[in-house]
């Protein structure tokens, strides 16, 4: 799927590309003109590469990641939600109304979405099930660890 007649396999076999894709995932605060002197590009031709990858939907945008426990949420749970017949609209809405729920995601299997959802207390987890359950079932995981945080998708090319 490209837009604006760009194809990501095009822009993805420049390594100059996804060199640049490299860099702002291990730096994704780094200037154009930052990013132009490591990679031995003009700042403009870096701009250029970084608005083409942009509007061919390769780069989604720019995020900033926040810490759920420093803000005072330290639980993070899954929440799988298997709606009764002609509920999923409802899921979606509500999942989206909750500002608990950082995901949502619709899924294969018997459960059709499971939500990640960060909470302030166990006890609290209560208020948000109750919500899903007047539209289904619902199955609980709580996270105990995070050994391997989110992290962007493979690169093509060689590994460093």
């Amino acid at each position: 799927m490209a837009r604006n007649n760009l194809h990501f396999d095009d822009l993805l076999l420049d390594a100059r590309n996804v060199e640049l894709l490299r860099l702002l995932d291990s730096d994704p605060r780094a200037s154009v003109s930052e990013l132009a002197r490591r990679i031995g590009m003009s700042a403009p031709a870096v701009k250029e590469r970084l608005t083409r990858l942009e509007e061919a939907g390769v780069i989604l945008g720019y995020r900033l990641e926040l810490s759920a426990k420093a803000l005072g949420w330290p639980i993070t749970a899954f929440i799988r939600v298997r709606p009764m017949a002609g509920q999923l609209p409802r899921i979606i809405e509500l999942a989206e109304s909750i500002p608990q729920v950082a995901e949502c995601h619709r899924i294969t299997g018997e459960d059709c979405f499971i939500l990640k959802v960060h909470l302030d207390a166990l006890e609290n987890m209560d208020q948000i099930l109750d919500r899903f359950l007047a539209y289904g079932q619902t199955t609980t995981s709580i996270v105990q660890s995070t050994p391997v945080p989110s992290r962007s998708p493979p690169l093509p090319g060689p590994r460093e």
